[in-house]
């Protein structure tokens, strides 16, 4: 087929399911339609409308066909998930929802098997936030349906074989705290011997790889060429730093918000990493460790910011500033630094008006991310991909408490990414440097130095 252009991006993440068609040639985003991603029933425990979100990607598919023509797909989808397929191509078991609690039931008898951190860079996480857990919950549960697993996908490549029929992974899905992969050696850990699935992994491949054409039914269905290929795709964080590592000189962060804040540093000087803290070893594109550290930043800001339209005033500002009003760690203490520990305000929140309330979370998070910079030793200029790149308050806030500069990544970085790996490379619209904080640079240096002092102890 002609040079590839137009290039459609499925983008599966925890809240919302997207479909955005990306023009490589202009360096933008053409066209988009998103659902929210449910989660749906439990029987036999919660899973996501695996069915229904297909549904929705054909449609959408279809629309930019009609509308634009389609040169070719790339997938990238939130990590923690996996796909286990029976020989026929069905699933053996539903597409476990990560943040259940049922993996937590086998937690004892799963430590027992579980690699150590310094094998997999993986730290053990709650609920099923390590797939190796899933799996070894799902074993426990369901034995039965758990023997007639063929192959196990991560969640990109399982859009990929719907798409194409062919069962691959690649490293950015494994080595996202899984306990299945092991990121100095480029294999996979010994987990996956002691939960009896050698052989049953899909085969590797790299995201930038064609896992093939789309099935006859699906060009059919849509209106795609015959020919329109699709490409292996890419867990959404490490997409999400992939254009910067195309064009950027080290060392460098990428913060990537979404449901999940993930911290990667790159060409830094990476300390000792501390599992107990959420921090982590990512794997990029090209198969090389990324120092990581994450908590639930969007979780967080749907659960504490006012909703609806809200303006913060000045008023707003010189309060939180006089009066030293904080929200501390954590809002939710099952990720994160710091796991175990709940926090909230420092005074009555019901004293607080909707504009002071959606400032001091803009700031807490700011502040959550810093700390997860420092964990991972990050240095260099800190790019911030996603929704958080467009609240000037967390962009503010996170330049004081870092003191280093700060800028928002044009569009979406996770969907540039994914596109890109259908050439080898994206042109993305310049950067924007944040503008200097509404605050005064001063004020919120005092603001994060007093957030820190109070900042409980970890053990």
């Amino acid at each position: 087929m002609s040079a590839i252009r137009k290039v459609a991006v499925i983008d599966i993440g925890k809240t919302n399911a997207k479909v955005i068609l990306h023009d490589l040639e202009e360096g933008r985003e053409i066209d988009m339609r998103s659902k929210r991603n449910e989660v749906t029933g439990h029987s036999p425990y919660p899973h996501f409308a695996v069915d229904d979100l297909f549904d929705f990607v054909l449609e959408a598919l279809a629309a930019f066909q009609q509308a634009h023509g389609v040169d070719a797909i790339s997938v990238t989808t939130h990590g923690a998930t996996a796909a286990l397929l029976k020989r026929d191509g069905t699933l053996a078991l539903p597409v476990l929802d990560y943040e259940y609690t049922g993996p937590d039931e086998t937690r004892a008898a799963y430590e027992r098997i579980r690699p150590s951190f310094a094998e997999t860079g993986s730290p053990r996480l709650a609920m099923g936030l390590n797939i190796g857990a899933q799996l070894f919950w799902q074993k426990s549960r369901f034995p039965e349906a758990f023997a007639e697993i063929d192959c196990v996908l991560p969640y990109p490549q399982y859009w990929g074989f719907r798409l194409t029929g062919r069962r691959a992974s690649e490293a950015t899905s494994w080595g996202c705290h899984t306990d299945l992969w092991s990121p100095r050696s480029g294999r996979f850990s010994s987990l996956v011997r002691e939960l009896g699935l050698c052989g049953k992994m899909g085969e590797l491949v790299k995201a930038d790889d064609r896992l093939g054409e789309v099935l006859p039914e699906i060009a059919k269905k849509t209106g795609l060429a015959a020919a329109c290929p699709v490409f292996a795709g890419i867990h959404d964080s490490n997409a999400s730093l992939l254009p910067h590592l195309w064009s950027r000189a080290q060392p460098f962060c990428v913060v990537s918000t979404g449901t999940w804040v993930v911290a990667m540093a790159v060409g830094g000087d990476t300390p000792a990493l501390d599992e107990g803290r959420d921090t982590l070893i990512n794997v990029n594109a090209y198969g090389d460790p990324v120092p990581s550290a994450r908590f639930m930043g969007g979780r967080v800001f749907e659960f504490a910011a006012p909703g609806g339209h809200v303006t913060v005033s000045e008023t707003d500002r010189k309060a939180m500033l006089k009066n030293r009003i904080m929200m501390m760690p954590s809002v939710f203490g099952d990720t994160g630094p710091f796991q175990g520990v709940i926090g909230g305000w420092t005074v009555d929140e019901h004293h607080l008006t909707p504009g002071m309330r959606l400032l001091g979370v803009s700031w807490y998070l700011a502040l959550m991310t810093a700390v997860c910079l420092d964990l991972v030793g990050g240095s260099g200029p800190v790019i911030v991909e996603g929704p958080f790149a467009e609240n000037h308050d967390y962009l503010s806030m996170l330049s004081a408490a870092t003191g280093r500069p700060v800028e928002k990544s044009p569009g979406s970085g996770t969907s540039a990414g994914a596109a890109g790996l259908a050439v080898g490379g994206v042109k993305l619209s310049a950067f924007t440097p944040h503008p200097e904080p509404l605050s005064g640079l001063a004020e919120l240096n005092r603001y994060a130095q007093i957030w820190r002092e109070r900042l409980p102890e970890v053990a």
